[in-house]
């Protein structure tokens, strides 16, 4: 009867241990291959099961405000800063980073190949009118081309550029059916299947850092979100452990992220 009674005990305590975190991250966060790799290792060092919610960061910031999620995982510094500023959330921290990478065909008839600056890229191709496809979705990836473009002082787009208001892989999907540029950050790239005719012709430009940032939802305007969890799961992101998972992902050999927390 002792031993029945321990190992009910046993069972309550390891099934109650796991907890739910609503974590609203960035598809290029899901699109990479990291989440698959991350999400066993959070739940088998904290206990916390990860529910993440795959949007772009304009939509990731929404749930945030709105207390649909825990904690956000983004990248747009600006709007992140305008988020905290505003109150949804306590305080932003750095994370990791990757970097863009401007891709196109392999016969590249903008001739950007050649080039080492993506505003001189952006020239090429809008004044030549070749064909550009934008995500248009609000995400982290479209906020960052949207400030590559007013670099490079281009305002007026043309038939040229193609909005398809959609997340990466079929944004992607779209350039290789159409034979257009687009940009992506290198991770979702190199874990995309469908290459066909396409490659990276410019890469480098310290323009294309892209910084990520973990950012947990205030519990002072929501009061439901679970602080105490979302502090355990930014600690082992932050910590050894997250950052060394991070720092070891490769795909093809290629190391897709670089842990900077601060």
């Amino acid at each position: 009867m002792l031993k029945l009674i321990v190992l009910i005990l046993t069972i309550w305590t390891s099934t109650s241990a796991a907890e739910t975190v609503r974590l609203a991250v960035t598809t290029s966060f899901q699109n990479s291959g990291l989440s698959d790799v991350l999400l066993p290792k959070i739940k088998s060092d904290t206990g916390i099961e990860l529910q993440v919610l795959v949007v772009g960061t304009g939509q990731a910031l929404k749930l945030g405000q709105a207390g649909d999620v825990d904690a956000v995982l983004v990248h747009s510094r600006v709007d992140e800063e305008l988020w905290v500023a505003s109150g949804y959330g306590p305080y932003r921290r750095d994370l990791m980073y990757n970097d863009y990478v401007l891709i196109g065909p392999t016969k590249d008839p903008a001739n950007i190949g050649r080039l080492t600056s993506v505003s001189a890229a952006l020239i090429e191709i809008s004044g030549g009118g070749h064909l550009f496809v934008s995500r248009g979705d609000d995400s982290g990836t479209h906020k960052a081309e949207q400030a590559l473009w007013q670099a490079a002082t281009i305002a007026e787009m043309g038939n040229w550029y193609r909005s398809v208001g959609a997340g990466m892989g079929a944004t992607l999907n779209t350039a290789v059916a159409m034979g257009g540029y687009v940009l992506a950050d290198r991770a979702s790239w190199i874990n995309f299947g469908n290459k066909h005719n396409m490659s990276i012709l410019l890469e480098d430009d310290p323009a294309f850092f892209n910084q990520y940032a973990f950012l947990p939802v205030s519990q002072e305007r929501h009061p439901h979100v679970k602080r105490e969890a979302v502090q355990r799961l930014e600690d082992w992101l932050v910590g050894s452990h997250g950052q060394k998972a991070i720092q070891d992902y490769r795909l093809d050999g290629v190391q897709l992220f670089f842990p900077n927390a601060q």
